[in-house]
């Protein structure tokens, strides 16, 4: 495996998959297609999706829910890594999980096709009738107990 590719797979968590697996990078990844390959879970596969994308290393990466099957342990691990890695870079990241917007410099909020705020997320709190905070709240109230 190249250096390249390991770091793109050490930066997005699948480091301990790919020491603990029999198979390479090489390897098909569904078994539908060719008996010796393996199966990934979603969040697995999400991963792998990831890590192409670093390993591009294009100036501009478009993520759409990137971390949607990811429990939130590993998401946040991701978002850590990423903005490391994603400083150099133009990152569009689509999201219906606020939570995850926390780690963007600049916030579009959209509603029926159009950009209805944008900003900072503790500024787009403040907001007292925006779009942003009434989603905000009716996330963060299942994460009360």
């Amino acid at each position: 495996m190249s250096e390249k590719a390991q770091k793109a797979l050490t930066q997005v968590g699948m480091q301990e998959f790919l020491e603990s697996s029999e198979r390479q990078l090489d390897t098909p990844l569904f078994k539908g297609f060719d008996d010796e390959g393996i199966e990934l879970s979603g969040g697995e596969a999400q991963k792998v999706a990831l890590a192409r994308a670093l390993y591009k290393d294009s100036p501009l990466l478009i993520l759409d829910e990137p971390t949607a099957a990811l429990d939130p342990l590993a998401e946040q691990d991701i978002f850590l890594q990423f903005n490391s890695v994603a400083k150099q870079k133009t990152v569009v990241f689509i999201s219906h999980r606020l939570s995850a917007c926390r780690f963007s410099d600049l916030i579009y909020v959209f509603q029926d096709g159009r950009v209805v705020q944008s900003g900072k997320h503790s500024d787009l709190l403040k907001e007292p009738d925006g779009l942003y905070q009434e989603l905000w709240h009716a996330q963060e109230k299942y994460y009360r107990t």
